[in-house]
């Protein structure tokens, strides 16, 4: 069940409706949660359901037996089991057959076969995401930096919240759990700010995300020696823009649903494309899972605590994992070694982030743009061959154009809106929600109707395969 399908238009509602039934009663309302969240999920493929009650198990129980122990061996000895068992399961299924198909390249060279290694597996939607959630609780209690969570529906609610549960944002039992505990709370300006926000999701989603899709980029990046390279650099920053509003678009969408049920889960996008250097640009981009890369996998390594060397390889292996974690290819590891090679060679200059006016700052923005787009072309190829023709193509500097000026038009639309800030339109939304009632409901009719007719056929979200 996509955020943009019309199956989602039925299930929404109906879950606020019974929400709104039982949330003054608070075994009630965690388990409506609960099953609301197990039937979304579900509603994929049935039968991987098990694996996030599995990991809410083991976490919960782990959890409970190290808040007893005070013996420090066996504190670590229960947090590696946490660990070992989660990333066994994500490491199964999302990487088995990576490593199994490199060893088999690596052993032909000395004659062996191993292709027999190779398992079809179907990757459990959103198990990156759930993984990271839940391991945050158990490193967070393991740290004494949260209380052990007592309550396994609450917990359980917790690891599945159907809003975030699929493609983010990596929400933190610090900031979720407490909001379970007190219930969620409900007024009409929290409904206004969520039916915004989820309107702006599917905008992002629908007219510029799938549109620029649709228009060019698909085409281009299917068959790169076919067009000019002056095609080639457009389509790149179409794809910029697209997974941008993909992705944007579908956190929008569930910060949204989530702030009409009562609850708050943070931000995952500010204007990234603006940042003045790489370094702001991943504290803009994706933040729920950058500060999680931070706080969970830099500083355990070390951090900045050591030798600059030493500082530097740190930072080199968080972006290179980061990058595995988000697909079992090498072109992901490579996107991900080299946003932190940009991040290494940035070194200490790119901690204090210019805030100067004029043109100095947007020559800055302009170079860092270029610099993330590039990188999105290791991201976006389907192979090293479909790489190396499209770096190619565009080092031929050829001009002309086979794209039509629709495609154009929404990239500048996308430029534009991503420049804007959204806060400047609070007047005029604060207008509209003053509107009577009956009228609102009139323009959100239209708006729904618009865009389920616009999703017939849409494809999913990009991260939904992360």
């Amino acid at each position: 069940m996509n955020f943009n399908s019309s199956s989602f238009l039925f299930f929404f509602p109906a879950v606020v409706l019974l929400f709104a039934l039982v949330r003054g009663r608070r075994v009630p309302r965690d388990l409506c949660l609960l099953a609301t969240s197990y039937f979304f999920y579900m509603s994929w493929n049935w039968k991987y359901a098990g694996l996030i009650a599995f990991s809410t198990l083991v976490d919960y129980f782990v959890a409970r037996v190290m808040g007893r122990q005070t013996n420090p061996r066996k504190r670590m000895a229960l947090l590696c089991l946490s660990l070992s068992t989660n990333l066994g399961l994500l490491g199964l299924f999302k990487y088995f057959n990576f490593f199994a198909r490199s060893a088999a390249e690596a052993s032909e060279i000395f004659g062996l076969n191993l292709s027999a290694a190779h398992v079809d597996l179907l990757l459990p939607v959103g198990i990156s995401f759930y993984t990271f959630q839940t391991l945050s609780y158990t490193i967070d209690v393991y740290r004494g930096a949260i209380p052990v969570e007592r309550n396994l529906l609450r917990f359980a609610v917790f690891v599945s919240f159907f809003p975030q549960l699929v493609a983010g944002p990596i929400v933190r039992a610090s900031a979720f759990l407490p909001q379970l505990r007190t219930g969620p709370q409900i007024s009409p300006s929290r409904f206004d700010d969520g039916m915004a926000l989820i309107f702006r999701g599917l905008f992002k989603k629908i007219v510029i995300a799938d549109l620029l899709a649709t228009l060019g980029v698909d085409a281009v990046f299917s068959d790169p020696t076919s067009f000019s390279s002056w095609d080639l650099l457009f389509a790149l920053y179409g794809y910029s823009f697209q997974i941008y509003n993909d992705f944007s678009g579908y956190s929008d969408i569930a910060i949204g649903a989530a702030k009409i049920l009562g609850y708050d889960i943070p931000d995952n996008f500010n204007r990234p494309y603006l940042s003045q250097n790489v370094r702001e640009f991943w504290t803009r981009w994706h933040i729920s899972l950058s500060s999680w890369l931070r706080d969970y996998l830099y500083i355990s390594l070390g951090g900045n605590r050591k030798s600059t060397f030493r500082t530097r390889v740190n930072l080199l292996l968080t972006m290179l994992l980061g990058g595995l974690w988000h697909g079992a290819a090498m072109n992901f590891v490579l996107w991900g070694g080299y946003h932190g090679l940009l991040l290494v060679l940035a070194g200490r200059g790119a901690e204090r982030t210019p805030h100067r006016s004029g043109w100095s700052t947007v020559w800055r923005r302009v170079g860092c743009f270029h610099l993330v787009v590039f990188g999105w072309l290791l991201f976006r190829v389907t192979s090293m061959d479909n790489f190396v023709d499209y770096g190619l193509g565009l080092l031929q500097f050829s001009g002309g154009t086979r794209l039509n000026l629709s495609f154009y038009a929404v990239l500048t639309l996308a430029a534009v809106a991503h420049c804007l800030d959204w806060n400047r339109f609070e007047v005029w939304r604060s207008r509209f929600f003053a509107l009577p009632l009956p009228l609102q409901a009139v323009v959100f009719g239209g708006l729904i109707l618009g865009f389920c007719g616009a999703t017939l056929g849409a494809p999913s979200f990009i991260y939904f395969q992360f």
